[in-house]
């Protein structure tokens, strides 16, 4: 077991997935067609409706709760009390990842002992400034098992201790590091899939870039609801801005904290929409209807094409944004993330 990994649950952390498994088991069906619909004629899903209902009232629920350490501690609790519980793995090894600056933590998880189809390099989001391998824990799960690939996650460094370009240089040393230990765990580094959600979505596009001239590259970049734009607010910014979890105050909070000078918002690894994109790993695109970052995502699968690469893009469109560590309470959360898992899957196969 890993023990990175492992949350102690506080009192309240424990009260509150009692209430999210009940949660669970009821129907909630009845509640449809009373929730929000957005400008494109979306229907917010019953379930996304109550986490973000939780989010603005309930003690520690939300994305941010005090200072930074504080909310590191409050989102890897919450996070447990919305996933899903898995058996214990064949393999849950956690890692020192050397690099110039120092040890980069990292959780390896494999299924089955027999072998793993591919390997899936994890970074977590959280604004650059919170979130944890702990936190991500049962979804970099799930997609280890909707998958059969091994998924090694990774804890870079975070804002404000250490600014950018500081979770740049590790993510891409971790992706390095991948591919020259593949071999050692039995896998192919032609099969390797770099993925993150929010943040580490931003950090997985960005480091598709940064390796585009290496020998080995991923087979495939994906990115759950991303921030690839930190530089500009679009029309979803301001529609889901408040109420749905990740607030525009949140936002605004992270990008000046994680780029303290206004000219990082002009380095392509800080907004890889601002990059070159031609040449890069083929992309599977997830955006949530309900998510401050849904027209950056798309935006940047729309770009993804016009410069000649291969996407898929998947809309949940009842969804805010960290539905996919949701899956306790959503089973549209763990529909989407199978069909991540799916399309990693694929990519992993399509290497000859």
């Amino acid at each position: 077991m890993s023990r990175a990994t492992t949350v102690n649950l506080s009192l309240q952390s424990r009260v509150q997935r009692s209430a999210m498994r009940t949660l669970a088991r009821i129907p909630l069906d009845v509640f449809a067609r009373k929730t929000r619909v957005n400008s494109d004629g979306e229907r917010l899903a019953p379930e996304a409706a109550v986490v973000a209902f939780a989010s603005r009232h309930v003690p520690g629920a939300a994305l941010m709760n005090g200072d930074v350490n504080d909310s590191r501690v409050l989102l890897d609790q919450t996070s447990v009390a919305l996933a899903e519980d898995f058996p214990p793995f064949a393999i849950e090894e956690d890692l020192s990842i050397p690099s110039a600056a120092g040890p980069i933590p990292a959780t390896r998880y494999r299924v089955d002992e027999k072998g793993a189809r591919g390997l899936i390099v994890f970074l977590h989001g959280g604004g650059f400034v919170v979130g944890s391998r702990a936190s991500h824990d049962s979804l970099v799960r799930a997609l280890a098992v909707g998958s059969g690939a091994d998924v090694l996650s990774v804890d870079y460094r975070m804002a404000p201790e250490h600014v950018f370009p500081a979770a740049v240089d590790d993510c891409v040393a971790a992706f390095r590091f991948a591919v020259e230990k593949a071999a050692d765990w039995g896998i192919d580094p032609r099969k390797i899939v770099v993925a993150g959600d929010s943040a580490g979505g931003n950090l997985s596009a960005v480091i598709a870039q940064e390796v585009r001239d290496d020998a080995v590259q991923p087979c495939l970049q994906l990115l759950i609801y991303p921030a690839v734009d930190l530089s500009t607010k679009r029309p979803s910014s301001h529609e889901f801005g408040t109420g749905l979890f990740l607030t525009s105050a949140d936002m605004d909070f992270f990008t000046r904290t994680y780029l303290p000078s206004p000219e990082m918002l002009d380095d392509p690894r800080a907004c890889p929409l601002k990059g070159d994109l031609t040449g890069l790993p083929p992309a599977h695109v997830v955006v949530a209807g309900f998510d401050p970052l849904r027209d950056e995502g798309l935006e940047y699968a729309s770009a993804l094409e016009r410069a000649g690469v291969a996407v898929t893009l998947e809309r949940a469109s009842g969804m805010i944004h960290g539905f996919a560590n949701m899956g306790l309470v959503s089973p549209i959360a763990r529909a989407v993330v199978g069909r991540m898992a799916d399309a990693a899957a694929r990519a992993m196969d399509s290497v000859s």
